[in-house]
């Protein structure tokens, strides 16, 4: 009995260890693009007026072809484990990079994107993952960690990125297929299973893949009802942020690759501070709901910042501090709304939960740049900001009132309850365990 628990928590490390890599190697990749992502496209328009709507059109095609796939491909990973849909996803976007990458013509840009878009499967399968390997009270903590791990991604990749592109605006595209490319070889050879055969559904109906239906399903459930009306109307305003920041950095503050790029990289430390150190003293203390709500308020400061910088005062530095809370609550705020999610649903339908919040998070994206883009060309430079503020406040207001089951605060009330007994067993008095905590 020894013998099998010391080999299952040999398992356990090195699946957790493996997560950790494919986590920050997909976040590099995904990140040493952002800062030439305006530029390459800007190479291929008409006229330089119209690259906002064409960074929209490219991203809304991207999350279109995502919102479409990813039920079933979470599900398929429900079906047959984790590892096959991580593997197929990783050269699904290797092949798509490096289309992008090549080039040639605004068509093959489309092109490339709907690729990426049809096997993104690598977030459904990696949200699935971790539930499979983190008891449901460390689960929170756990996307915490990945989250600032991803952190550490978006520090290292956007900076490569902007370095590379001083040689070539092509060479931070072909990296970026090249990362994907070493994910898929690294988890043919090195990832184990994750799902165990007796927590794997037997068929997949068409309504569980259906998007439409699966939405259904999540928003009837009154455990997750809130929480994803709540993940929904985060993720617009935050999709205007991403694909709308570096255009706006280049005219209200004329910024080049090389400081959105760093700009980047700052965003990649908050998210390791918050979502490494402080989510795992916040979530003991003021639990999921605490965490999400005050993530929330810090999303809805951020934005007001860059709204004003849009508008009346274009200032670097206002620019700065904006982008870095509106990231910093992003971080806490969604580790936590994982965490809760993954808790409201059993071990077989982690890859389900997955498929369905990647697919309202992609018809987030897909609408997000075209909004974003209209708002911007046809409005004013601050629309799109203002907008998420707005939204920013009803999901404040709805996440308020969802149920959130505590669990994190719940297990460190238990663990000192159970301090509390030891204690009281080794004849310690109480008093001593409450001054030590």
């Amino acid at each position: 009995m020894t013998s099998l628990n010391t080999s299952l928590a040999r398992s356990d490390k090195r699946a957790w260890t493996m997560l950790i890599v494919l986590t920050m190697l997909t976040v590099v990749g995904m990140t040493v693009v952002l800062p030439v992502l305006p530029f390459v496209v800007l190479q291929y328009v008409s006229h330089e007026g119209d690259l906002a709507i064409w960074v929209g059109i490219l991203e809304a095609i991207n999350g279109l072809c995502a919102f479409l796939v990813a039920p079933f491909l979470g599900r398929l990973s429900d079906r047959f484990g984790r590892r096959p849909v991580i593997i197929a996803a990783a050269f699904g976007a290797a092949f798509a990079m490096a289309l992008f990458g090549i080039g040639g013509a605004i068509w093959v840009l489309v092109l490339a994107r709907v690729i990426q878009g049809l096997t993104a499967g690598d977030l459904p399968a990696l949200f699935a993952y971790l539930a499979d390997i983190t008891p449901p009270e460390k689960r929170a903590q756990r996307f915490g960690l990945l989250g600032a791990l991803s952190g550490i991604g978006m520090m290292v990749g956007p900076a490569i990125g902007g370095l590379l592109a001083a040689v070539s605006l092509q060479l931070p595209v072909f990296l970026t297929a090249a990362v994907a490319l070493v994910i898929a070889i690294l988890s043919i050879f090195l990832l184990p299973e994750s799902l165990a055969p007796e927590n794997r559904i037997e068929r997949i109906s068409v309504r569980e893949i259906q998007p439409f239906g699966v939405f259904k399903e999540a928003f009837g459930r009154k455990e997750l009802r809130g929480l994803m009306i709540g993940f929904g109307l985060l993720a617009l305003p935050f999709g205007f942020f991403v694909n709308n920041f570096s255009v706006l950095a280049l005219d209200s503050i004329q910024w080049g690759p090389t400081q959105i790029g760093l700009l980047t990289a700052g965003v990649g430390i908050i998210d390791i501070l918050i979502q490494g150190v402080l989510l795992g003293i916040l979530l003991p203390r003021i639990g999921e709901r605490g965490v999400i709500i005050s993530g929330i308020v810090a999303q809805a400061i951020g934005l007001a910042g860059l709204a004003v910088v849009a508008s009346i005062f274009a200032q670097p530095w206002v620019f700065i501090v904006g982008a870095l809370m509106l990231a910093a609550g992003q971080g806490a705020s969604t580790a936590a709304m994982d965490g809760a999610m993954s808790n409201a649903v059993g071990d077989d339908e982690q890859g389900w939960l997955g498929g369905a919040t990647q697919s309202l998070n992609a018809a987030m994206n897909t609408a997000a740049p075209l909004i974003a883009g209209a708002l911007y060309v046809t409005v004013s430079h601050a629309a799109p900001y203002w907008l998420g503020v707005a939204l920013i406040v009803v999901a404040v207001i709805v996440v308020s009132r969802a149920h959130i089951a505590n669990t994190a605060k719940k297990d460190a009330r238990t663990q000192d309850a159970g301090a509390e007994v030891e204690a009281g067993a080794r004849g310690v008095p109480v008093a001593a365990t409450d001054a030590r905590s």
